[in-house]
């Protein structure tokens, strides 16, 4: 898997705007209403781009948020005839479904929500002629968003405030957020977030 994240600010705040361009805000601003948040901050974004996986490791990327945060995953390139590329475990655990990446289609993996690479093949690394055949490659795009508050600033911190901590790791050091893409007013976007050191976005 070779994974390209936006990792200074001036490449998180482009990557935000282009996803506002794409029409992303509508995504947040479906999931905020449906699950009546108040506001959401998206504060990571990277590309994964996959070739071939033999094993990987069931997990999740999001937890003890207070079921106020996603990750969403969508494709940005697909490789057609393959078999299912993602698991996701139930909330019971007892079931894990294999999905196919599909264009319009992005999964919203929630606190605790189990997932995995399949393993997928789509070149052979121990094939000697593999230097001269075209190598089909799969990129997915994810973000993880969430409404922080009281209620999970402190985890999010723990999870992201390591001995290398992200470059978005100071968007948990204190309420009110210093950045949301989304609220009630309909004034914040990706493109032009509202918060703390922000301009009001009229």
């Amino acid at each position: 898997m070779h994974f390209v994240a936006a990792w200074n600010e001036h490449a998180r705040k482009d990557i935000l705007a282009a996803l506002g361009k794409a029409g992303f805000d509508l995504a947040v601003n479906g999931i905020a209403e449906r699950f009546g948040y108040d506001n959401m901050t998206c504060f990571h974004s990277s590309y994964m781009g996959m070739t071939h996986c033999d094993k990987s490791k069931m997990h999740s990327d999001i937890y003890a948020t207070e079921d106020k945060s996603w990750n969403i995953v969508f494709p940005i390139i697909t490789v057609e005839g393959t078999d299912p590329e993602l698991d996701i475990m139930s909330e019971n655990m007892n079931t894990v479904i294999g999905v196919h990446y599909l264009k319009d289609i992005a999964y919203a993996m929630g606190d605790f929500g189990y997932h995995q690479t399949r393993p997928s093949m789509y070149y052979d690394p121990d094939d000697k002629n593999h230097e001269d055949m075209a190598v089909d490659i799969r990129v997915v795009f994810g973000a993880y968003c969430s409404q922080i508050d009281e209620s999970n600033i402190a985890m999010l911190r723990h999870v992201y405030d390591g001995d290398d901590p992200a470059p978005f790791s100071d968007q948990f050091k204190e309420l009110p957020m210093r950045e949301v893409h989304w609220d009630k007013s309909g004034k914040s976007s990706l493109a032009k977030p509202s918060g703390i050191g922000y301009e009001t976005v009229l």
